[in-house]
This record gives structure tokens, sequence and C-alpha cells, in this order.
């Protein structure tokens, strides 16, 4: 049940999710120019228009027509994801789907349908996390609008999340979710500082390189995690065993936040709900399927001397190897050739 294709009924979920919201959506110069508006509404998205821009003439992003429209969902998040992975493995499971090729998770229009689907996982004795998400990107295939989901975090985490999504219409590859997601965060980072920069707010950098600091600490605690969980999936112990210490495990992840948070960020509270949460193998899959391969593709960038166009140059190039030579000579690339 969970490895494959999907059915017709999950694809028409899908696709009429996506149809309500396009059938929605208004062109964003309407919506600034309508005093009917909320200010404060028409002065975000005269923001997300420049960020927009920016996207464009700094970032090479690409020059369409997504997120030219904005709709107002009526909600907090657009879709849900679910991710699922054995109890006593690390390797979560994937579903494959037209044009987007096999991923990691199934996306839901509807927060009661994924629910509903991890919980039927569960009943099979899986480890399950739903997510709520934010955006999403048909990958250039339709011209996806501004959400008002994107707008609930202030402009850095707007900036970041439009450069996140255009980027996956930038270089995709197919079947490698680890590789599309850390490519596209390298490049949310890099242009989110690069934003912030281009408006002189010192502030505003000073605090996303604080953020950012936080996300590595917190990306580091879960791979120190990860590695324990795997050794203990990997041993000779019984089931039960290796059931104790995987609970063991997962609570020596809260001992070590609790004491980095009071150690490292004066007691900053903001990954609080995240770890007050059910933690399991889907959820910890969650983050490293994003962070792992950060690193190298910024180093990459960094190579490439922040010439973006070269940088996609060489992404394009990495990503048509095999995949299991993917990593390994981004590891290596010390050059944008």
């Amino acid at each position: 049940m969970l490895t494959g294709c999907t059915n017709l009924s999950y694809y028409a979920q899908s696709l009429n999710g996506h149809l309500n919201i396009v059938a929605a959506s208004q062109p964003i110069d309407r919506v600034v120019a309508d005093s009917t508006h909320p200010k404060a509404l028409r002065d975000r998205l005269a923001l997300a228009r420049d960020i927009r821009q920016f996207a464009i003439d700094v970032l090479k992003l690409p020059d369409n027509d997504s997120y030219r429209n904005y709709v107002e969902t009526g909600r907090d998040f657009v879709t849900w994801s679910v991710f699922a992975a054995p109890e006593l493995s690390l390797n979560v499971q994937t579903w494959c789907f037209p044009v987007m090729g096999c991923v990691p998770y199934r996306g839901y229009f509807s927060r009661e349908d994924a629910v509903k689907f991890a919980e039927s996982a569960a009943a099979q004795g899986f480890d399950v996390h739903v997510g709520g998400v934010p955006a999403y990107s048909t990958l250039g295939w339709f011209n996806d609008p501004l959400l008002n989901t994107m707008l609930r975090h202030g402009e850095t985490y707007l900036a970041g999340v439009i450069f996140h999504e255009l980027s996956h219409q930038r270089v995709y590859v197919q079947d490698d979710t680890a590789f599309n997601e850390a490519f596209a965060v390298a490049v949310e980072q890099a242009g989110t500082e690069a934003w912030l920069k281009s408006r002189n707010d010192t502030a505003a950098i000073r605090e996303y390189r604080r953020s950012q600091g936080q996300n590595d600490d917190f990306v580091a605690l879960i791979a120190k995690t990860r590695r324990e969980l795997q050794a203990i999936y990997e041993s000779s112990m019984s089931d039960t065993a290796k059931r104790e210490a995987k609970a063991a495990a997962i609570e020596r992840l809260r001992a070590r936040y609790r004491r980095m948070k009071h150690a490292r960020w004066g007691g900053d509270d903001g990954y609080d709900q995240w770890f007050d949460t059910p933690i399991n193998n889907a959820k910890l899959a969650t983050v490293s399927v994003y962070n792992d391969y950060v690193p190298a593709f910024s180093r990459l960038l960094k190579s490439c001397g922040g010439d973006y166009d070269s940088f996609y140059g060489a992404v394009a190039r990495i990503g048509a190897l095999e995949k299991d030579e993917r990593f390994p000579a981004l590891d290596r690339a010390t050059r944008c050739e």
C-alpha cells in the first residue's frame, strides 16, 4: 500500500485542489491598486513584486508568470504532507507521480484526508508524520500563485519561500528529493541574505544569521540522533530491545535540545513545539531530506563566485549523473565546472 504509484482518486484530489487555487487567483497588480483591500496586504504584495523581480535580476530564476497572482486560501496551510517510515528503519517511504517522479511524501489539499491516510499507515506499523505546507511548486507546468500562507511570517520568510520554490523551476532532478530540496534551500539562504543586503537592512541580516545559526544547530542535533538510530537498527538486538533503545535515543535528543537551548540560544524557545510533539523516524526524515546536503551546494555556489547561471549549470550537470554518483560528485566539487 505504501509504495508505487498512487491511485486515480489521489490524482483527482491533487488536480482539483490545485485548479481550485488557480481559479481563486487574481493579479497582484490589481490587488495592490484596489484600496478596498487592507493596506497591510497591499504593502506585502507590493513587496512580493519587488522580491519576484530580484529573483529574476539577481538570482537568475525564471522570468514567468509564477507569483504574479494572489490567492487568499482562508487557511493556515495550503497542503498537508504525510511522511512515513518503518518503525525500525530510517528509510522513508516514497510514492511516485507523473512529472514529479518519486518523492518521500504524499500531499493533500485536505488536512482530514492527510490524517486519514496517516492513520491507515500507522495501523500497518509505520511511523508517520503530518505537516502543514505553506507553498508548493508545479515545476513550471502551471503559473504558481502567491498564497496568503506565504505571507504569515514577515519579509524574510516571504523572500526565502519565493526563492526556494522558483529554484525548483530552474533545476529539478526526478526521483531525488534530497538533491532537489538541498539545492533549493541553498539558493533560498544565499538569495535571502542577498535580498536583505540589497535593502541595507542590517538588523534583519543579523536576525537572519542568528536564526540560520540556530537552524544549523538543530540540523546537527537531528543528524546525531539519526546516526545513533541507524546503529541501533543495524544491530543484532531483538526488536523489543531496538524499540527501547530507539525511545532512549529520542529522549536523549530532547535532553540535548534543552541544554543547547539554554547554553547557546539564551533560552530561545522557537523549536519547543517541534520537540514537545511526538518524534519518530518519519518526523526526523523531514529534517534530513531538506538539509543534509545544503552545505555542499553552498560550497559549490561559492566556488562559482556567486554567478548563479554558472551555479545552475554545474548543479544540472551533477544532477544528470547516476543517482549514486551525485552526492559524491557534489562533495568533490571545488570548482564551478
